[in-house]
């Protein structure tokens, strides 16, 4: 445990180093640059979007493995989840109501971000070692930039196989196991880690039963799940928000007054606010990190532009919509402001004074399914970075990497879990944002040649 600890305080201290004032500016000037550059382009089109995801251009004689509806509800299985519900908890903890206003401003940005980065996906996928077609930041990089950039490509796997990984979701599922089921039952032990272990062996166990079937039944289990999942937490974030009605309006204003007064936390820290809601952003839709060009990028499709537009909807469905109902719910409830609670606990306590008797296993049986086909969905996403660097053949041991890092967020503190993604994040954000500023002029150019065409 002592390791833990120490491995604790060294990711803190990076966290602080790489989520500077560059690393922002690179994310959200990078997003402000595409929003404008593309002149709007892509959100004139947000029907046509839709038309994509209803499977209106699904061809099955085009390259790829999984359909565009496919691949984007893979990719929210993975942010659609801990990122929503916990996620957004730590944020207002973190840095205040305010934050929340800067992750709208980082969605927002980021829906041109995606759309950038998963129609490169597409348009530069790259063969590997097996033959196999892929998609991602470093087939981007390999297959579209000079040779002098392509020590990026490896940084960038790297960086994901460590960072694609469901450490934060078997953190928050043994938490709120524990806080719904074990805790009134009145048995904790005196000493958790056992119990904290065995729980993250029951994790593994159904994480094997999907993982190890690769990316098709990954993407079976997120198109059945994930709507479902989202449709009843959005039903009862929208009771929870009709029972405080007045605290939600007086809530949605105080997020706007807190973004630029920032009077709560951090000692009226504007600028600290920003980088909090920019950090939980990135962690709630992934826009910039690179997780989501490796998911699109294995759409049935031989048109980039389409991709691009089917992904650049999960920014939006994840930070504008589901993010902001939930910070919604727990700042009109109060309970922000009376207890020393964080993460999942303090979204618990928002359904359980909201929802007598039934808030919190409402609030489980989502956050179960939200976790675990996050666990799913990043699994194809690590194997795919370790591919990359040692060859297809080996990819696949990644599979027990991951039932490894399940172990050590099932028995590890909140924030050593939290600040070792933040640092990854951080870290594989630089690649993908360095490639997609590089070739923006080619997605400009295909965009034009597409949205010429008569089917728009």
């Amino acid at each position: 445990m002592e390791f833990l600890y120490l491995l604790e305080d060294f990711f803190k201290e990076a966290e602080s180093l790489v989520w500077g004032k560059p690393l922002l500016f690179l994310l959200i000037g990078g997003g402000l640059f595409f929003t404008f550059y593309s002149r709007l382009l892509p959100f004139r089109y947000l029907k046509h979007s839709i038309d994509i995801l209803r499977g209106k251009y699904d061809n099955p004689d085009e390259k790829g493995e999984i359909s565009h509806f496919q691949a984007l509800s893979g990719h929210l299985a993975a942010t659609v989840g801990m990122g929503n519900v916990s996620g957004v908890a730590l944020a207002i903890v973190a840095g205040g109501p305010g934050a929340i206003f800067w992750m709208w401003v980082s969605a927002f940005v980021g829906m041109a971000t995606k759309f950038f980065t998963c129609t490169l996906a597409v348009m530069y996928r790259g063969y590997d070692s097996e033959g196999q077609l892929q998609g991602g930041p470093m087939y981007v990089i390999r297959e579209g930039m000079p040779k002098i950039f392509k020590p990026l490509a490896a940084f960038f796997a790297i960086a994901g196989f460590f960072g694609a990984t469901p450490i934060f979701q078997a953190n928050q599922i043994v938490q709120v196991t524990k806080d719904v089921l074990i805790k009134p039952l009145g048995y904790m032990p005196e000493n958790e880690f056992l119990l904290d272990l065995s729980l993250g062996l029951i994790i593994v166990f159904f994480a094997v039963l999907v993982i190890f079937g690769g990316i098709k039944r990954i993407g079976e289990v997120a198109s059945r799940l994930v709507p479902f999942m989202v449709v009843v937490y959005i039903l009862s974030v929208i009771f929870i928000m009709v029972v405080n009605w007045s605290g939600v309006v007086d809530s949605f204003f105080f997020i706007f007054q807190d973004a630029f007064q920032a009077q709560a936390v951090l000692g009226g820290a504007v600028g600290a606010i920003v980088v909090e809601g920019a950090k939980r952003a990135a962690f709630s839709n992934e826009a910039g990190i690179g997780t989501a060009p490796m998911m699109h990028g294995a759409a049935k499709t031989d048109e980039p532009v389409r991709e691009g537009l089917a992904a650049m909807l999960g920014p939006f469905i994840d930070t504008l919509v589901i993010c902001t109902m939930t910070a919604l719910c727990i700042l009109s409830t109060g309970v922000w402001t009376e207890t020393d609670l964080d993460g999942i606990s303090l979204t618990a306590k928002a359904f359980d004074d909201s929802i007598p008797f039934f808030g919190h296993y409402v609030l489980f049986v989502c956050v179960l399914i939200f976790a675990f086909t996050t666990v799913f969905g990043f699994s194809y996403l690590g194997q795919k970075c370790l591919s990359y660097l040692i060859g297809a053949k080996y990819g696949r041991y990644f599979n027990y990497w991951y039932v490894g890092i399940i172990l050590i967020g099932s028995v590890w503190s909140l924030d050593g879990v939290v600040s070792l993604i933040f640092v990854m994040y951080g870290l594989m954000s630089i690649p993908t944002m360095v490639s997609a500023l590089y070739l923006s002029p080619k997605v400009m150019q295909a965009a034009k040649e597409y949205f010429g065409k008569k089917w728009v």
